[in-house]
């Protein structure tokens, strides 16, 4: 149904588009008046009026249709019931109708269930239909609204940058209340979980076992119950491993993205140029999933094999793998970056050092690199942000078991992962082990936020600014 709308809608715009620009090209020929503005600014005037708020109409129709929905059915089943259901029942009832009203429910079908699932498709077939007359009547009356405008000599292009300015600023609305969503909703559960385990052993515990951290009443626990509980939330663990393996990947990633960023700025020529920075930033737009079969397949074996041979014993899932085929996923990020800020150093400083006599790695060493370093230590702090976040290559090639160790042939965790592992599969929401999972996602919320500040407060303080 909404396929259908948007594809009516698309070509309702592009013939409002025309039919505008034509109109008012009619008009200034016969001679009524002279337009204010170009004529496809009178089409983009039309093709708007026309699209736009049919477009909010099927965005908001298509978000609350769900909820009104659920809403009705709930309430029916509310009054048809005898004794009145919790709302875990209503869910699960709810969840059966929706499935047998799709042809996906393969349980005992009861009385109840088949009548929601008759009123649910009466319900959306009411709601398709007054969906599709609003939608329809939207575009008419929207059409003519411009049309009549058209035929006044609107101004058009203002109207069209008024709308245009309207989208935007309702982009940024949703950016930034989709920020304080996420914020709150982190901040909700986290406060929710220090109600249960004390912060001190969070932030300060050396073990990390939310498996155990099964108990039916977190308020009236024995004094043994109540010790298990607060070791089992330990997270210096997941620090220390985060950190740790962030660091074996900036210790690949800044040498070798710094070293040929400065070489791509400094020694290529045109041509290596032009083929070398392509083919490095191809490495950012390779999934995170690849690099993590990557690890776990070719280099995670390969360290072993090597190791075994040397005489050591290495992890399977260790946390060199990981953080070195992290190091070069992030490799474009600083030699891009690094490439910019040092290309953004103006020649004449580059030519007044060799008029002093200093050769060309001198040039860069003592005059292009201090000029650009703010810029690339900005690089480098964004960079580490991004190791620290990382997700699927630490799942897959570091390991699971929470390891506080600094050997990197062990297997160690991180943040990312325990978040994986805990939210997957049927959660409840109350219990300390998931809300441990938003209480570890506003920590690293709260660490990438302090990194990023951190890069552009240097990146502003010391930046150099050249005539």
């Amino acid at each position: 149904m909404n396929a259908i709308l948007l594809t009516s809608l698309v070509l309702f715009g592009i013939s409002s588009f025309f039919f505008g620009k034509s109109r008012i090209k009619k008009i200034a020929t016969s001679g009524s008046f002279r337009p204010k503005a170009l004529p496809h600014f009178y089409g983009y005037y039309q093709a708007l009026w026309c699209a736009f708020p049919a477009f909010l109409i099927l965005i908001l129709w298509t978000i609350l249709e769900p909820i009104v929905v659920k809403n009705l059915i709930e309430n029916k089943l509310q009054l048809s019931s005898i004794n009145e259901l919790t709302k875990n029942e209503l869910n699960l009832i709810y969840s059966q109708i929706v499935s047998l009203a799709q042809g996906n429910f393969s349980g005992q079908v009861t009385e109840a269930i088949k009548s929601g699932a008759l009123t649910y498709k009466n319900l959306l077939s009411i709601s398709h239909g007054a969906k599709a007359v609003l939608f329809f009547c939207a575009i008419i009356a929207t059409s003519l609204f411009a049309y009549n405008k058209i035929n006044k000599n609107v101004h058009a292009r203002d109207g069209v940058e008024k709308i245009f300015t309207t989208v935007l600023f309702l982009s940024s609305v949703a950016a930034i209340l989709t920020t304080a969503g996420i914020i709150f909703s982190l901040l909700f559960e986290t406060i929710q979980f220090f109600t249960k385990i004390n912060p001190l052993d969070f932030f300060f515990g050396l073990g990390w076992s939310p498996q155990k951290a099964f108990v039916s009443d977190p308020t009236n626990l024995t004094p043994q119950e109540a010790k298990d509980l607060a070791e089992a939330f330990g997270a210096v663990p997941l620090f220390a491993g985060t950190a740790f393996i962030a660091f074996i990947a900036m210790c690949v990633a800044v040498p070798v993205g710094l070293f040929s960023g400065i070489y791509l700025a400094e020694y290529a020529n045109y041509r290596q140029r032009k083929w070398g920075k392509p083919i490095i930033e191809i490495l950012a737009g390779v999934p995170t999933v690849v690099y993590g079969f990557f690890a776990a397949l070719t280099v995670g074996p390969f360290f072993r094999v090597v190791g075994e041979s040397l005489g050591l014993e290495v992890s399977s899932e260790s946390a060199l793998a990981a953080g070195l085929v992290m190091g070069v996923m992030i490799i474009p990020f600083v030699s891009s970056l690094s490439d910019d800020v040092i290309n953004a150093v103006p020649q004449s400083l580059r030519e007044g050092s060799y008029a002093m006599g200093a050769t060309k790695s001198e040039t860069i060493k003592k005059v292009v690199f201090p000029a650009a370093l703010p810029g690339i230590v900005g690089s480098v702090l964004l960079a580490v942000s991004r190791a620290v976040g990382e997700t699927m290559i630490v799942v897959m090639a570091a390991g699971l078991a929470a390891n506080l160790t600094i050997n990197p042939l062990d297997s160690t965790t991180t943040i990312t992962t325990q978040i994986v592992m805990i939210l997957v599969g049927d959660q409840e929401f109350t219990s300390a082990k998931t809300q441990s999972a938003f209480a570890l996602g506003l920590t690293l919320f709260v660490l990438t936020l302090i990194l990023n500040f951190i890069a552009l407060r240097i990146v502003k303080k010391y930046r150099e600014k050249y005539d």
